[in-house]
């Protein structure tokens, strides 16, 4: 007798498998997914492991297989394994990462009619609901909801049930994504026939006669909608007699919907390699021959060509006959590197993200699992393409946090999991960035990772040094009178930029207005009712916007506590910016790209494509203007406030602050213009400031370092934060204690040494979505493994290694 292991879909259901008995004649294999039942609903399951005794005594008979076949690899299966065991998340979730989008289905409940119900007393409500069941056709419960009202029908329906008059079963719910079928209109002759039909047709049925030369014209196929159009109108009956004739067939074929691409970039002649790039490509392309899973930090300054170093070494993949893997660190970044690999590998590249519609990204999965692409483009969930021998991985900005995943389990980090997958697959892995993480760097000097530079800077003016930095002391510039956002430099280098045709890009780490409203009366800033931080004062849309939840408010005449009416907007975001920018430099055109700005799929790639074209001389912008884009024609780069994120309550302020301020110096003089940058700071003095100011990266690392290692910080330690919530903040408070007591018993109990637990304290957003959020720091060696055994209370969401604020 065979058992299967089986993760199912259900949140009840944590990291554990369940043992099921294997029907007669079904065989399965780890990776499988099949359909289990789990309480009174049939779930979808994956098999995780296949043997001749169940790890539980009790079993269930499995239900079967999911149709059409669908299996992972035991390279995926391995690696979701580990991000469930190191990140201690939900199983199933950790699995899902590699089912085709739309995969996921839950159970819901469907009823019927019991056929001998008795002749029980009745609400009006309850007979109404049993008289519109059949004892034959089940009835979904959110049909009985629209009709009778959720409230209403769910209790009578758990009467019902009680009752014993009606039957509670569960279906999947229906598949959410299919392919897409196009009716096509085929000739169904020789082209010799047509002509002479068509001939023979030309006076008394001349649209038939025209369809049938433009079906020739088109070798004998063509879509019905181009049909129609290419005669001026409706086509169908034209299309139906020439059927009836025998002379056409009509069909409906299978049309892949792809994302909008940018169209690629023109490259005459491939770059011919500096010998640092060419070192750092024949390493790499060694380690995708030896499939050794080797994992290489590529430290390049910003403009230094590693693109084209991630470029070579594809092509060294691709001609082995494997796959490739290129994440970045979010969706706007996606536009400029798609252009470079589809001008270099036209038809191979698919792009995954989450802002394409669902049956783009279906199709995009189904063309890599068919084979068609070899290349996918695309943030951290691209990493879990369905490639089955993967022979480079390339994490570009490698440094950023946007590859941990932050909100929703599996909370994995994208580099760790790549890492894993590059083990697994004897996959090259190949980390890229002008700033590299500090852990990262470290495990680089310690040989977990080969350490390949490329110091010097590739422009079309020969030797054209990294662009020289002026800093500018805001707080003399208040002492002097200088109330404007603008430095007097900053201001002066602008002009002449202007003047001389060049373009500017302006940094801001805000979005929206105003950072926050106050009234004048009573001092009250407007805060979110959900999460209780300030809310975003958002000009174009009116609304003011709680940049956690996203709940948006209407602005109010008057202050919601004391009545006056003395409301003033404080603060500088990136459109209070842009506003400022206007009167400042009237002649000017501007343009703005944030969040709020770039909203919809394709919104960043025509800001960035406006840029680009010259339609604008200064970009305002947050964060996305500093990361990786190549932009020629810009010259001067200002920085409005260095010091945005020195003050957070975050250890790692100090790198991000560095990260950001070196990248965004690194958008000038890529191209004709020789660069410069002004930064402007209130704390000039600042070890971060002054080394991005230097363009110092050894400097600030050696400063660093020695930081994390007198407090232990990573890596010379491990974190992990649990979160509890509850809607009575006093109520929450008290969870976070017992939950840190509980903590400390089992690390007592254990005789665990070195682990330590700070606070508990309110998270940095310290009310969501209606929930008052407390937190414990777990600091010390061996985190997960520790809190894998440990006593923890249900409901607590646990983040390992997390890498920002939350």
């Amino acid at each position: 007798m065979a058992y299967a292991e089986v993760s199912v879909n259900s949140p009840a259901a944590g990291r554990n498998a369940f043992s099921y008995q294997l029907p007669p004649g079904l065989a399965v294999r780890p990776g499988q997914a099949v359909l289990a039942p789990f309480g009174p609903k049939v779930l979808q399951g994956i098999v995780i492991e296949v043997a001749d005794r169940p790890r539980f005594a009790q079993t269930r008979l499995l239900s079967g297989i999911i149709e059409p076949p669908l299996c992972l690899t035991p390279a995926q299966l391995a690696v979701s394994l580990w991000i469930s065991r190191h990140y201690l998340a939900p199983l199933f979730p950790s699995l899902a990462l590699w089912l085709p989008p739309g995969f996921e289905r839950q159970a819901e409940p469907i009823f019927t009619r019991r056929p001998a119900a008795a002749d029980l007393p009745l609400s009006e409500i309850e007979a109404a609901v049993l008289s519109s069941l059949d004892d034959e056709q089940p009835e979904e419960q959110k049909r009985l909801e629209k009709l009778f009202g959720k409230t209403e029908a769910r209790k009578a329906l758990r009467r019902l049930l009680e009752a014993n008059l009606i039957e509670r079963r569960f279906r999947l719910q229906p598949v959410r994504v299919k392919p897409r079928l196009e009716r096509v209109i085929l000739l169904a002759v020789e082209p010799g026939a047509a002509e002479t039909a068509a001939g023979t047709l030309r006076k008394k049925a001349p649209k038939q006669a025209a369809a049938l030369r433009r079906l020739l014209e088109a070798g004998g196929r063509l879509a019905a909608a181009e049909l129609g159009k290419a005669l001026g109108g409706n086509s169908a009956s034209a299309v139906a007699a020439l059927a009836a004739r025998g002379l056409v067939r009509v069909a409906a074929e299978e049309s892949r919907r792809a994302p909008n691409l940018p169209a690629a970039v023109e490259l005459p002649i491939v770059p011919e390699l500096t010998s640092g790039q060419a070192a750092a490509v024949n390493a790499v392309a060694g380690a995708i021959d030896r499939r050794e899973g080797r994992a290489f930090l590529l430290h390049g300054v910003t403009g230094s060509g590693k693109t084209e170093v991630y470029l070579k070494a594809a092509a060294h993949a691709l001609g082995a006959g494997r796959q490739v893997i290129v994440l970045v660190p979010e969706i706007s970044l996606t536009h400029q590197i798609i252009e470079r690999f589809t001008a270099r590998f036209p038809g191979r590249v698919a792009v995954l993200h989450s802002r394409l519609p669902l049956g783009e990204r279906y199709d995009q999965w189904r063309g890599m699992d068919e084979g068609h692409y070899d290349i996918v483009i695309g943030p951290r969930g691209a990493l879990f393409a369905p490639f089955g021998s993967p022979g480079l991985i390339v994490i570009d900005e490698e440094h950023e946090w946007a590859y941990k995943q932050q909100e929703t389990p599996p909370l994995y980090h994208a580099r760790a999991a790549a890492r894993r997958l590059a083990r697994e697959t004897g996959a090259a892995l190949l980390l890229g960035s002008a700033t590299p993480d500090i852990e990262t760097r470290f495990q680089a000097a310690a040989g977990e990772y080969t350490l390949l530079e490329l110091p010097h800077r590739l422009t079309p003016r020969p030797a054209a040094p990294l662009p020289p930095v002026w800093l500018v002391d805001m707080r003399s510039e208040l002492k002097q009178g200088n109330l404007s956002i603008f430095s007097r430099k900053l201001a002066a280098e602008m002009r002449a930029a202007l003047s001389n045709g060049e373009q500017i890009i302006l940094f801001y780490n805000r979005r929206g207005g105003a950072t926050f409203i106050q009234c004048r009366d009573c001092g009250e800033v407007l805060q979110c009712r959900n999460c209780r931080l300030p809310l975003g004062f958002h000009p174009v849309e009116n609304r003011l916007i709680c940049h956690h939840c996203n709940t948006a408010y209407r602005v109010p005449d008057t202050c919601p506590v004391c009545g006056g009416r003395r409301i003033k907007y404080l603060g500088l975001g990136t459109q209070k910016l842009e506003d400022e920018t206007r009167k400042e430099f009237p002649e000017a055109r501007i343009l703005r790209w944030d969040s709020d700005a770039a909203r919809g799929k394709e919104a960043g790639y025509g800001i960035f494509d406006d840029f680009r074209s010259g339609k604008a001389d200064i970009l305002v912008g947050t964060q996305v203007v500093a990361r990786g884009l190549d932009l020629p024609r810009v010259g001067l780069v200002g920085v409005i406030n260095a010091d945005t994120a020195l003050n957070l309550p975050d250890f790692r302020a100090g790198e991000r602050t560095f990260q950001l301020l070196l990248q965004v110096a690194g958008r000038a003089g890529r191209g004709e213009f020789p660069g410069r940058v002004v930064v402007q700071s209130y704390q000039p003095g600042h070890y971060a400031v002054a080394a991005a100011v230097n363009h110092d990266y050894p400097a600030f690392y050696e400063k660093e370092i020695e930081y994390r290692r007198m407090l232990g910080y990573p890596p010379f330690g491990e974190l992990a934060v649990a979160t509890v919530g509850h809607t009575v903040e006093g109520e929450g408070l008290k969870l976070a204690q017992n939950l840190k007591k509980r903590l400390e018993l089992s690390r007592d109990a254990a005789g665990i040494p070195g682990i330590e637990f700070i606070g508990p304290a309110p998270a940095f957003v310290p009310r969501r979505r209606g929930l008052y959020r407390w937190q414990v720091t777990v600091k010390g060696r061996h985190i997960a493994e520790f809190l894998e055994q440990a006593d923890l209370p249900a409901g607590i969401q646990l983040n390992v290694d997390p890498v920002g604020l939350d």
